[in-house]
């Protein structure tokens, strides 16, 4: 992502004036869910944050912009192919926080952004403000709480971008999974807005059909975006599900954007996305799951 000169001249003077950041204690660190591990990254000098023993974040200290997880790198993609201009402020909720990657690139991107990012464990979220050099309120809160319970208590139609990317135990909070969920998150975006969803699977990719199935019953359109790999059920990994009432092509620019990546990945949308998931949405436990 390129900054023009003046970005650039304002993002210098900040880190000039900004007080020194003590860099994080490698090692183990109780938090309110368990443990949080932090190991020093030697190829890129960045730092890997493990929630208990999951790999959860990756921070580069000195490039906001450099996203080390591809789901991370694929969700920024399809944002900035949406909002081309950086000038654009946006309100972005995310939904995990752990060390606030994306949000801290998006900050990078739009500088007028306005991001909300949602996080359970409220030591962790003290531990990461005082490790990592992440904007501050208003350009980046961060709100302790369950996603589910932030996101049905906000404004309606006062956010353009939903990201769920929130896991226990490597694997997302089923009731961040079903379409009574999804319908809370639509309420919050603006008409056309964007949701998109970090599923993590197994090659049987069932979490992967039911995420897809319920993004389709709410929204008009639904997009899938991984490895051709990982959505032809040869791995596990990392599938990105994106659902909007405005349509998703997906571009010829996004198209290029994600081939041209370290790890290429590919799209399914429209019918193919649809049939995808067909038949495997889940919903509240008082509403039965089919």
């Amino acid at each position: 992502l390129v900054l023009d000169g003046a970005r650039r001249t304002a993002r210098s003077y900040r880190h000039l004036m900004a007080k020194p950041r003590p860099a994080p204690v490698p090692g183990s660190h109780p938090i309110d869910s368990g443990t949080a591990e932090v190991v020093a990254d030697p190829i890129s000098g960045g730092w890997l944050l493990l929630i208990n023993g999951t790999h959860s974040s990756h921070i580069h200290p000195d490039d906001p912009s450099a996203l080390d997880f591809e789901y991370l790198r694929q969700m920024a993609a399809v944002i900035d192919d949406r909002y081309p201009d950086t000038s654009t402020p946006l309100r972005v909720l995310h939904l995990g926080g752990a060390a606030c990657a994306l949000p801290r690139t998006l900050a990078d991107r739009y500088p007028r952004a306005r991001q909300v990012a949602v996080e359970i464990d409220a030591e962790l979220a003290r531990l990461v403000r005082e490790w990592f050099d992440l904007p501050r309120a208003p350009l980046l809160r961060i709100r302790v709480g369950d996603a589910r319970a932030v996101t049905e208590s906000l404004t309606e139609g006062s956010r353009d971008v939903v990201i769920r990317d929130a896991f226990v135990d490597a694997r997302t909070p089923s009731h961040l999974t079903t379409v009574e969920f999804v319908q809370a998150v639509k309420k919050v975006l603006t008409p056309g807005g964007l949701y998109l969803a970090n599923c993590g699977d197994a090659r049987t990719l069932d979490l992967v059909r039911a995420d897809a199935a319920a993004v389709a019953e709410v929204f008009a359109n639904v997009m899938l975006i991984a490895d051709p790999a990982m959505l032809k059920g040869r791995r596990t990994g990392n599938v990105v599900v994106v659902g909007s009432d405005d349509d998703l092509g997906p571009s010829s620019t996004l198209v290029r954007t994600l081939l041209s990546d370290p790890l290429p990945a590919r799209t399914i949308a429209g019918s193919e996305a649809r049939a995808f998931g067909r038949g495997k949405q889940l919903r509240d436990p008082e509403q039965g799951v089919r």
